[in-house]
């Protein structure tokens, strides 16, 4: 059942409304301390004004120390009220983002994914700026106010001295901000539009940097620049208009404040020669016209960060409220059991039906690729089970009835690309820092030349994807992590691709003794996997079509010994 805070965030609306109802209290401290700010910088011309108008009556020291004690406090609040105010602000704004940044990044690291329709790059955007404009809202609200504050004081101040003046500062805000509001709901338009774009350039990049490898095998590297050229250059074009949108609106809000300051300056100029108002409402009058001009052009902008904050809020409201792949079930998978595929059709696969008893090592030769793949993505509930027909069964239970983490801590899914993360070899190996096997995988995995290398052992660093190691102990420590799970059904798809015939003869044999006991599936075209087997699957055209031992085929099956023998 859905939250009040879990139905609000999911338009974006809502999520400015949640991020101004948690930092209520920050907001008002703010506000007032920024108001204070803004009051005491109106108060400094009306002072100076007051004080040539006593001055001009009463010229003795004592008159001056007034004056210097007025113009001290006024300084002084200030100084600390900005001090204090922007502190509160940041501090709320900073921990708000924060919350944004974790609640996006929970939901992309569900079990289950969510129906976005956004490329992991274009989450990662999210999670990052459109979490950081869309907790400003924190800070711009404040400050909105207290420029207005300012404005209004300005303008009794004024109407003091002369109606006309107020009035002229009040028809004059009105009409300014009449026509930046036009301005603010284009650049809003413009800036959800340059955010779409510049996630997808961040997706195609984060995509081809991990195909890197591949794309230099095949001299696809062109194409691939070309890809990117194409959806970088979107992004820049969207970001020029952006700008242009921008810039417009800076510049009207400078025009037309400083037509304004300059209104009320002549005005009172006007005023002053015709003995309207006296010397000291003029002085007043002229540095409130200064003055006017900042509190005036942040009103005038703050529009344009509320614009900014709800486009990024409504991004961020693609991602909370979008739903799961797949509604998963309750039950638990039994201890020990084994894996039944019953008639799957997805992709390549044509009705493929096998079953792996519990602690059996089966090994699939799939003579097409993109078989072997569909099938992996299958077994991981990387497609959810309403998307492929047939039933997947995992001891015994059927995967849609299944909890995801239940099931993933119960068969594990190694894939061929599995990820290497930026830390240590141990941290790769073993994340949670909780694993029972680790020397043994790292054994079974033949790691233990990398670890011997350095110094440091396990605890040597990694680089981001593993920059600094090569595509064969990259492999190796994929292979260890899966190992190290010991979970009761563990899948691989081709673990040993990138190594040689005679560590991969070695990794066969101690992956095979290292899971004895345990279910295992490897699905390979590598003949020492294969051997190791206790028995071979024949996939071909989405379905088994032979079945034995590896030396069994290899005599009987003449394709069978073409596909696979090296």
């Amino acid at each position: 059942m859905s939250t009040p805070d879990e139905l609000r965030t999911r338009t974006g609306s809502g999520i400015l409304w949640t991020a101004v109802r948690r930092n209520k209290g920050a907001m008002a401290a703010g506000t007032v301390l920024m108001g204070m700010y803004q009051a005491g910088e109106t108060a400094f011309p009306i002072a100076l004004g007051l004080i040539v108008e006593h001055t001009m009556q009463d010229r003795g020291l004592g008159a001056l120390g007034l004056s210097i004690a007025a113009l001290a406090v006024i300084i002084t609040t200030v100084s600390f009220s900005w001090r204090f105010g922007m502190r509160i602000l940041q501090k709320a704004n900073t921990t708000e983002a924060h919350r944004w940044r974790v609640r996006v990044a929970a939901c992309g690291l569900q079990p289950v994914d969510r129906d976005t329709g956004l490329k992991s790059g274009e989450v990662l955007t999210i999670a990052t700026e459109d979490a950081d404009q869309t907790a400003d809202i924190v800070e711009v609200i404040p400050m909105l106010v207290s420029s207005l504050v300012a404005v209004l004081v300005a303008a009794v101040a004024l109407g003091m001295a002369d109606l006309r003046l107020g009035l002229l500062v009040i028809a004059g805000t009105v009409a300014i901000l009449s026509v930046l509001s036009v301005l603010s709901r284009r650049i809003g338009a413009s800036t959800r539009e340059q955010q779409a774009r510049v996630a997808r350039a961040g997706a195609k990049v984060a995509d081809l940097i991990g195909g890197l490898r591949p794309l230099h095998g095949f001299g696809g590297n062109h194409a691939a620049f070309l890809s990117y050229r194409g959806v970088s250059t979107e992004a820049k074009r969207q970001a020029f208009t952006v700008a242009k949108v921008g810039g417009a609106y800076a510049g009207a809000a400078l025009a037309l404040n400083a037509v304004l300051a300059a209104a009320v300056t002549l005005t009172a100029g006007w005023l002053a020669f015709d003995g309207r108002i006296t010397i000291g409402a003029l002085v007043m009058a002229v540095g409130l016209a200064q003055f006017i001009m900042e509190p005036l052009r942040l009103f005038s902008e703050m529009p344009k960060y509320v614009m900014i904050a709800r486009a990024s809020a409504e991004r961020m409201a693609l991602v909370l409220a979008a739903p799961p792949v797949m509604e998963p079930g309750r039950e638990q998978p039994s201890a020990g059991g084994g894996l039944e595929v019953d008639g799957v059709r997805y992709g390549e696969l044509r009705g493929l039906k096998f079953h792996v008893s519990a602690g059996e090592f089966v090994a699939i030769a799939a003579y097409q690729p993109r078989a072997a793949a569909d099938l992996a993505a299958v077994l991981a509930m990387r497609v959810p089970p309403g998307a492929y027909e047939g039933v997947v069964r995992v001891g015994g239970v059927e995967a849609a009835e299944l909890s995801v983490t239940d099931l993933r801590a119960h068969m594990l899914v190694n894939p061929y690309d599995g990820e290497i993360f930026a830390g240590t070899l141990r941290t790769n190996i073993d994340p949670s820092g909780t694993g029972r096997k680790v020397a043994e995988a790292v054994e079974a995995s033949l790691l233990t030349d990398v670890v011997a290398l350095h110094r440091e052992g396990l605890d040597h660093g990694v680089r981001d994807r593993g920059a600094n190691l090569s595509g064969g102990q990259r492999q190796r420590l994929s292979l260890a992590r899966a190992l190290a799970a010991d979970t009761d059904i563990l899948v691989l798809h081709d673990p040993t691709t990138a190594v040689d015939a005679v560590t991969e003869q070695l990794i066969a044999r101690n992956v095979a003794e290292l899971r004895r006991g345990r279910t295992t599936l490897v699905i390979t075209g590598s003949p020492a996997l294969l051997d190791a087997a206790d028995r071979v699957l024949v996939l071909d055209d989405g379905v088994v079509a032979a079945e034995g031992t590896h030396r069994g085929l290899l005599t009987a099956d003449e394709d069978y010994c073409l596909a696979v023998a090296r």
